[in-house]
């Protein structure tokens, strides 16, 4: 007796797009031939192929497909260029999903990574980088989400998708470094020409180099996890962060460095007004790194960034033969540096502020960008006291909330830059072994896509805020790249040194 059975599945497809981040409903047209269209009320439209035949209700298209053993289907929504399309066929859509994962692989290959298990943590990150990259400019965004919170629940919920100029010095060092100078090329294009058009420089830009990015609630919104305001814009973006300056200005002494480039007539113009800018804002107080609503301080790090600018724009001008300038821009460089020294560090550690006790993350930067060299004493105090005291199951806090007047309600996660700040600078002071056990420990913690939002709750390891983060996987290439150096130097191998930020050079 033999039975043939007639196994199919049925599958149903629902379309269901909101336009106006969810305040208006999508108007359809067509439908026929398995093509239809979705627009809102700017204009903005969505594209549905399939090889379904499609019903509209509404603002819903719907299609049903029964497919047999060896059978297959297809939908794809598309938008922007219309002379790309959407796929045709279920051969087409399949063959489109190949090459999209080919490139990927081919993108890849053109990278330096290490013959080391934590490779494949560097590939990822570099993987994000590019993803988060606007081809048309070469910007690269924070985050692409908006409003996912830092607390469930709570108020500390920002739009990421801008491009910041804090973020340049660990993008240019992370690009040079993994062996993607192209990249590097077209974000230092875009942070050039964002400077040139308007050169009174913002933290941030959009996407495009757009300035006015004003900050709104969309009240008609529950947010994640009933967590309010939503937010699009940020109100950052013309805030008094000093610590610009000396972003951008490493990020051209890096680049030129790991281009041996010497730039051009208008790049030098570019450097010197933006140097003198940030002479000009030395003594005055900001909003400080973390881009407090509070009031405006004198903050340790925005004073570190501003020595950044000078120091590095010394080395510029001498390194283009303009020695007299280089002379006067040095001079003032160690004038800031003795201020820092004198006014923010007490009993032998670096604080937040010049008027406070209180600790802050950022200033494990400073024996990264080589403001002190790593065995000087306050370097060593500075990290230890951020392990012992600005932690949560040995992750690191931003700063504690309630010492810190930065304008807001509620905790927030550990910060998972600041967790791999402290590895680089763990391993700088020589603890290798504490750096590599946090490292691993931090790395573990990405979950299976391999992925880090800007925060992690120390005891459940949730992610929180946006995601992926940038800035984060900036801090894995740098904190992973330190490890991995300190194991080579054990073995006897060559090791990268980090001379300064992205200065790095072989050492026997």
């Amino acid at each position: 007796l033999h039975l043939q059975l007639d196994l199919a599945v049925e599958l149903e497809m629902e379309c269901a797009p909101r336009f106006a981040y969810g305040a208006e409903e999508a108007r359809w047209r067509g439908g026929e031939l398995g093509e239809a269209t979705a627009s809102g009320g700017d204009g903005t439209e969505l594209r549905l192929t399939s090889d379904m035949e499609l019903e509209i209700d509404g603002g819903v298209a719907r299609g049903t497909l029964r497919l047999r053993e060896d059978e297959s289907g297809f939908c794809a929504v598309t938008w922007g260029d219309e002379s790309l399309g959407g796929p045709r066929s279920a051969p087409e859509a399949l063959e489109r999903l190949d090459s999209t994962e080919e490139f990927w692989r081919d993108w890849l290959r053109g990278g330096n990574f290490p013959d080391h298990p934590w490779r494949i943590h560097l590939q990822r990150s570099a993987l994000v980088l590019k993803g988060l990259t606007y081809t048309p400019t070469g910007a690269i965004v924070a985050a692409p989400t908006t409003s996912l919170p830092e607390t469930p629940g709570g108020e500390r919920n920002w739009d990421y998708r801008y491009s910041w100029i804090r973020d340049s010095t660990f993008t240019l060092w992370a690009m040079h470094t993994l062996g993607f100078d192209q990249e590097a090329r077209d974000f230092m294009r875009f942070i050039v020409q964002v400077c040139r058009d308007r050169p009174d420089l913002q933290i941030m830009y959009g996407i495009g180099g757009e300035k006015q990015l004003e900050e709104k609630t969309l009240d008609h919104l529950g947010g994640y996890l009933g967590s309010q305001p939503v937010r699009i814009g940020n109100g950052a973006f013309d805030q008094r962060q000093n610590d610009v300056w000396g972003a951008l200005l490493d990020s051209v002494y890096l680049h030129e460095k790991a281009l041996r480039g010497a730039g051009t007539p208008a790049d030098r113009e570019l450097i010197r007004y933006q140097v003198e800018a940030a002479i000009d804002a030395w003594p005055h107080p900001d909003q400080g790194i973390w881009e407090s609503r509070g009031e405006p301080r004198h903050y340790v790090s925005s004073k570190l960034m501003i020595w950044v600018a000078v120091d590095r724009g010394a080395r510029l001008a001498r390194g283009s033969g303009f020695q007299e300038l280089a002379d006067q821009w040095e001079a003032k460089a160690q004038e800031i540096r003795e201020e820092i020294l004198q006014r923010g560090v007490r009993d032998g550690v670096f604080r937040q502020h010049y008027e406070t006790d209180a600790l802050d993350a950022s200033t494990l930067l400073i024996p990264l960008l080589r403001f002190l060299p790593p065995d000087d004493e306050r370097v060593r105090n500075t990290v230890n006291a951020i392990a012992d005291q600005l932690t949560e199951h040995g992750l690191v806090l931003r700063y504690k909330v309630e010492e810190t007047d930065d304008g807001l309600h509620g905790r927030e996660g550990t910060f998972l830059i600041c967790s791999f700040w402290m590895v680089s600078a763990l391993s700088e002071i020589g603890e290798r072994e504490r750096a590599r056990r946090l490292c691993e420990r931090l790395l573990e913690a990405a979950g299976w896509l391999d992925l880090f939002a800007e925060e992690l709750e120390a005891e459940s390891a949730q992610h929180l805020g946006n995601f992926p983060q940038a800035f984060t996987h900036l801090a894995l290439i740098n904190a992973v790249s330190h490890v991995i150096a300190d194991e080579q130097r054990e073995d006897g191998g060559v090791t990268a040194v980090f001379t300064e930020m992205g200065g790095v050079r072989e050492d026997i």
